[in-house]
């Protein structure tokens, strides 16, 4: 993957914008901080069935252990407009892309990429840790830090 220098804004999906995406948001961030680059990072699900809700706490306080910050960041659902605003938007599995394949405008498709497969991890999805018990958050966590290291690194 080459550098891409032009992506100024990412944003992450997952089913109901409470625990993955959250969490994708809130590592991107701080890493993209600690490495002094600029750049703007939503989350949004591909349901609103938690429209307007803070994350998930177990969600949360997982990744406050590891000092990531959940500050201001709600639920929302993805909307036609984010495919045009943002640069990059990665999913977290593979149902979240197919949802966004179905109501993305073709001229956008190319901004569309799994967030685990873009960062050329060879784990092809976040897996969604809501129904399990709390082990679940700490392997996101794991696996999304892995991930945004990569994709900072192709950003600077």
């Amino acid at each position: 993957m080459a550098p891409n220098t032009s992506t100024n804004k990412i944003l992450v999906v997952c089913m109901g914008n409470i625990c993955r995406s959250p969490t994708m948001e809130a590592v991107i961030k701080a890493k993209a901080k600690t490495q002094g680059l600029a750049l703007m990072v939503d989350s949004a699900g591909t349901i609103n069935y938690h429209e307007g809700s803070a994350p998930d706490k177990r969600s949360a306080k997982a990744g406050q252990k590891r000092g990531y910050s959940f500050a201001g960041i709600t639920s929302r659902q993805v909307v036609k407009r984010d495919f045009e605003e943002f640069d990059l938007i990665l999913c977290a599995d593979k149902n979240n892309l197919s949802d966004l394949k179905a109501i993305c405008p073709s001229v956008y498709q190319h901004k569309l990429h799994l967030f685990l497969t873009y960062a050329g991890m060879s784990v092809t999805e976040v897996p969604d840790p809501y129904y399990g018990d709390g082990d679940g958050f700490e392997l996101v966590l794991d696996l999304v830090e892995a991930a945004s290291d990569k994709i900072i690194k192709t950003l600077l």
